[in-house]
């Protein structure tokens, strides 16, 4: 028997290279757990966004005139999590998760599937179009080539601007930074300036505890932060009955209460698979909306995973010496086919998770890691209750510490050269400011190839580049060009 075992995780260490890039089955374990504690929140967030909206005909996803199936939305969010992940996984030997995407999901509620005449099939079968269009982009070379022609420096300022776009991620999600009643600044401290919140101090404690773990290098320290902040969050809940964050209680929980949950198996509804329209939206909205809508949808896609690989591959030191990660078309075709599994199952466009970085950060380097985040989100089909015991407060301090680990690439940017320093900075700040990875790369981009045209070095920009410029100066000014069709 124990001859067996050996043998098996020796094939697994072989398929995985997880020898060969310096891990262990085990850490690659622990980091996919991590990965998956750290955006399992998706489970629950999803529903409450696409289960809240109806379309343009008046129905709701899958729930009829009176509101989303809220259980079937969060049974297929996690079905298609974790289908997407495993696959990552396993093609492609990367430690990265996918998950429905935030942003993009509000995108299909609000700005397509909210449109007059259109039903939640229609936009579904929006967004398997953009999956299909980003697929044949990569299948050809296209998405690969643009990637490849991104300059290093540029590639470098998008981990960094990932980096600090999680930990902004984290620091707001919490509760920790938020936007004050008064209105007086964008952002304060907690509270009025103050932590008077309990919730707030156990997210503190997380951070501080995470910290205090990978200082003195203990493995798993992400891990035993959540899980450590996760069990005073329930402790604390059980002893002063805190409640939910809302306008009446603003030092509540966010995102879930933590208590124990009176169940914890429920049997899952994936009714709402398969069910989407390919082509109603043409008849619905016309060919001029429904190209405009996919190329939105497209844009975001097409760029978040790239810098989000780059930001995983650079943290887990897998990426080459022009800052490539390995397998990268195998990378990209995974997560176009994501992207049309999110519109097959009903739960919006599906891409690569930053939070994936939380795992490679406790030490994940391998498709094991997505492997297992995949298989804990196929059980949370099952054990969905025992997701919505975490709360932000207590998942969040992973992504500031993760931050940190990636903003100090920041060193290998030469900020003497102001020609790819302006850019690289522009990439930084406005992925944070502006809450879009898609907006600090398109800043980044735009601004490279103005400046090298300033200092007549235009030659020396890639044809690719101008490409990617001439989009994301359309894609900056897609509000002017839907006015001017009257959409």
């Amino acid at each position: 028997m124990a001859h067996d075992q050996a043998q098996a995780r020796g094939a697994v260490d072989r398929f995985f290279k997880i020898s060969e890039r310096g891990s262990t089955v085990w850490t690659e374990v622990r980091g996919g757990l991590v990965t998956f504690f750290t955006m399992s929140y998706i489970v629950v967030l999803n529903p409450l966004i696409l289960g809240n909206v109806a379309d343009g005909t008046g129905q709701f996803l899958g729930g009829g005139t009176d509101g989303g199936d809220l259980t079937a939305i969060a049974a297929a969010t996690a079905l298609v999590a974790g289908v997407m992940s495993i696959l990552m996984g396993v093609v492609a030997n990367f430690p990265l998760a996918l998950a429905a995407g935030l942003g993009l999901n509000a995108v299909v509620a609000f700005s397509v599937a909210a449109l007059p005449g259109m039903t939640w099939a229609d936009a579904m079968g929006i967004v398997v179009m953009e999956g299909l269009v980003i697929l044949i982009l990569v299948v050809t070379g296209f998405r690969e080539a643009v990637f490849r022609a991104v300059p290093r420096e540029l590639k470098i300022a998008i981990s960094v601007g990932i980096g600090l776009f999680i930990t902004f991620i984290g620091v707001y999600d919490a509760g920790f930074v938020r936007i004050p009643a008064s209105l007086a600044t964008p952002t304060e401290l907690g509270m009025g300036g103050s932590l008077g919140a309990w919730p707030l101090l156990v997210f503190a404690f997380g951070v501080l505890l995470a910290a205090v773990l990978v200082v003195r290098k203990v493995r798993g320290g992400i891990l035993i932060a959540i899980v450590a902040s996760t069990v005073l969050a329930v402790i604390v809940e059980a002893v002063g009955n805190v409640g939910a964050r809302g306008d009446d209680n603003p030092g509540g929980w966010a995102l879930n209460v933590p208590a124990l949950p009176d169940s914890v198996v429920q049997l899952p509804d994936f009714s709402l698979i398969g069910q989407f329209s390919l082509l109603g939206s043409f008849e619905a909205i016309g060919p001029v909306a429904v190209i405009l809508l996919v190329f939105t949808l497209l844009i975001a896609d097409f760029f978040d995973t790239m810098g989000t690989m780059v930001a995983i591959g650079g943290e887990a030191k897998l990426l080459d010496e022009k800052g490539n990660p390995p397998r990268t078309t195998q990378i990209l075709v995974v997560d176009s086919l994501a992207a049309v599994g999110g519109g097959v199952g009903s739960v919006s466009s599906n891409t690569a998770y930053v939070e994936s970085a939380s795992g490679v950060g406790d030490g994940a380097r391998t498709g094991l890691a997505a492997v297992t985040t995949g298989i804990a989100f196929l059980l949370t089909t099952f054990l969905s209750p025992l997701v919505t015991v975490v709360p932000h407060e207590a998942a969040t301090p992973a992504l500031v510490i993760v931050g940190f680990l990636m903003v100090v690439q920041v060193t290998g940017i030469d900020w003497t050269d102001l020609e790819v320093a302006i850019p690289a900075f522009l990439t930084m700040v406005l992925m944070p400011f502006a809450y879009s990875i898609t907006v600090g790369i398109g800043a980044g981009v735009i601004s490279y190839v103005l400046l090298k045209v300033a200092v007549r070095k235009a030659h020396k920009v890639h044809p690719l580049l101008w490409v990617a410029a001439v989009l994301f100066v359309a894609y900056f000014l897609l509000g002017p060009i839907r006015s001017a069709f009257g959409l």
